[in-house]
């Protein structure tokens, strides 16, 4: 079957309008509302009150330990809460610093800052008591190391 050239190309106006600097003007000539709303006017997006940001981790493991890192710059000791309870890893705090009352207008911000949270079902049984977890924060990394739990083979059983 024959093809034509105009079947892998967007029609002229298509095209233009995708490259259209001003919708203004496009929408003007196909009479479509447009909102004529100031430039400097950003449009602000609330996030729900009870969601916390999310934390970023890393979760591997060695031999005889299982390791948790996740990434913590900007973040004081102070800040943190990290709790285990059978199994589940919860690391939560709040990263302050993003407030400046003399802000008159943002024009960019892509940094959280808030309330943040992450709850893991940790892959493999780990010891809970105190002195077998270690944490550290160093370098804006919070490493969190755990002893496994050393789990026996399965006993085999002959059926008779």
């Amino acid at each position: 079957m024959a093809r034509s050239n105009d079947d892998d190309m967007l029609m002229e106006d298509e095209l233009a309008a995708a490259f259209l600097d001003d919708a203004s003007e496009e929408a003007d000539a196909k009479n479509v509302a447009v909102d004529e709303s100031p430039a400097e006017e950003v449009e602000e997006w609330d996030e729900p009150e009870d969601f916390p940001g999310q934390l970023a981790v890393d979760v591997y493991e060695t031999a005889d330990k299982l390791v948790v890192k996740a990434r913590t710059a900007g973040i004081s000791k102070n800040d943190l809460d990290v709790t285990i309870s059978d199994n589940i890893l919860t690391i939560s705090g709040v990263l302050s610093g993003g407030e400046d009352e003399q802000t008159t207008r943002w024009h960019i911000q892509e940094c959280y800052w808030g309330e943040f949270s992450r709850t893991i079902a940790l892959p493999v049984q780990v010891r809970e008591d105190e002195g077998t977890v270690k944490a550290e924060l160093k370098d804006g990394v919070l490493t969190i190391t755990f002893e496994k739990e050393k789990v026996e083979a399965p006993t085999k059983i002959t059926v008779q």
